[in-house]
């Protein structure tokens, strides 16, 4: 029996969005001006697909880029355990598909996932009728959980976190997001903390599995051509990796003001649809500017004496961190809750944080601990403590610490596979009536 306030919260959610949705469809749109993969398939985002109906796949949902890089060690992991598998990959961003297509083999299928409406949810799960669902770290649709439920699709939360700051607002819509929390057969959190708050928000069956972003192997190809960037520039290079609106502006005003030579400042915003803002944003403020998109393998000569970089490019992070021996962290100077700092690590970059990492409160702490990142309060600091490692004889150290922190850590991507196996071969699936669903009206 269903709570009548869940009910309602559910009515009118699904109401919602079925009003919003022509507006989510021309954005989508609109967004393909910049980003033309927003145009492909549009029908898949409302459940429509021009193929025949097909079942029994290992359905992994990655929403962006940075949880389908984290998926392609879970991906590696269960055709180890799986070789017979077919995946199922899913996104909702441009990024996270184009980075995807790496991780298909032959056999898999690779679709966006749709709009949380009610019928278009219903429609995806019967056109594939997956044998078990995987969310990445936050991904608890309600339409979507309790047309899994219906459907009798065990879904698994993996590599599951919800920050204080996250729980805080999630209590106003607990009559909605509670029933889909609760109609999770598994959640695989990354700390004790996420753990705590994901019971604290009714999930039923939850473990700690650590995080598979520690499990991500930056590509060495990639690296290589960094570092062999680094060796041919003839200063030193700062990143500001993952920024956001509102943090360039602040960055180059200091950038600015740093007296004696300069490094070299590599820019690298957080959305692709921010490079061309972003360049303008350089160019208006007088800075000479070259655009990583309008060169090839190597540098053009007007490109080594350029006073910024921008790394409008996708998939080449590792090559920039490789190319710099410093990184800011974008999106921890604004109250934004920062972005993953553990892919710099891997690749032995020292990291610098802004005072706002609150989504990644655990790996921001660990990291801290282990002196592979230090934290300062403003960009002003930032850019000055930057200027300051770059001459440090401890640089060496500094890299050593951060590869050290990363390895440390691996691992969380056997787990989650082992126990995404558990569920296909029946060894200690959970009882799905345990996971409460939400209740129907009298």
């Amino acid at each position: 029996m269903r709570r009548w306030p869940t009910c309602l919260a559910l009515a009118l959610y699904s109401a919602l969005l079925r009003l919003l949705m022509p507006v989510y469809l021309l954005r989508l749109w609109w967004r393909g001006h910049a980003e033309p993969l927003y145009r492909h398939t549009l029908g898949e985002r409302l459940g429509i697909y021009n193929s025949e109906p097909s079942k029994d796949w290992v359905w992994v949902h990655a929403v962006s880029l940075g949880e389908t890089l984290a998926a392609a060690a879970l991906v590696r992991a269960l055709r180890s355990r799986l070789p017979d598998a077919k995946l199922l990959l899913t996104h909702s961003t441009a990024t996270g598909r184009h980075a995807g297509r790496s991780l298909l083999q032959a056999g898999d299928r690779q679709v966006w996932l749709p709009y949380d409406a009610p019928g278009s949810v219903q429609r995806f799960l019967r056109q594939f009728r997956p044998a078990v669902g995987v969310l990445i770290e936050t991904e608890t649709w309600p339409n979507l959980l309790l047309a899994a439920r219906t459907a009798k699709v065990p879904m698994v939360l993996a590599n599951a976190r919800l920050s204080d700051h996250s729980r805080k607002l999630g209590r106003r819509l607990d009559a909605l997001l509670r029933p889909a929390i609760e109609s999770l057969a598994l959640v695989l959190a990354q700390t004790e903390g996420d753990a705590r708050r994901l019971r604290d928000s009714g999930a039923q069956r939850v473990e700690v599995c650590g995080n598979l972003k520690f499990d991500i192997t930056p590509d060495a190809a990639l690296l290589a051509q960094g570092r062999q960037w680094r060796n041919a520039v003839a200063r030193p290079v700062v990143l500001a990796t993952s920024t956001r609106e509102g943090e360039e502006a602040e960055l180059l005003a200091a950038w600015k003001k740093q007296a004696g030579p300069r490094p070299l400042l590599l820019i690298v915003p957080r959305h692709p649809q921010r490079f061309d803002e972003v360049a303008a944003l350089v160019q208006s403020a007088g800075i000479s500017l070259a655009r990583r998109s309008r060169w090839g393998a190597q540098p053009p000569q007007e490109a080594w004496q350029a006073q910024v970089w921008l790394g409008d490019s996708m998939g080449e992070m590792p090559l920039y961190y490789a190319l710099a021996q410093v990184a800011l962290l974008g999106g921890s100077f604004a109250p934004l809750g920062g972005q993953n700092l553990i892919e710099a690590a891997a690749c032995g970059c020292p990291l610098l944080m802004g005072p706002n990492t609150f989504n990644f409160s655990a790996a921001a702490e660990l990291s801290l601990v282990a002196g592979a990142a230090q934290r300062v309060q403003t960009m002003q600091q930032a850019v000055a403590t930057a200027c300051a490692m770059l001459s440090s004889p401890a640089q060496a150290e500094q890299v050593a610490k951060c590869l050290a922190f990363a390895a440390q850590h691996r691992g969380a991507a056997d787990k989650i596979a082992a126990r995404i196996e558990g569920i296909l071969v029946g060894v200690n699936t959970p009882d799905l009536s345990l996971a409460k669903a939400p209740r129907s009206n009298p």
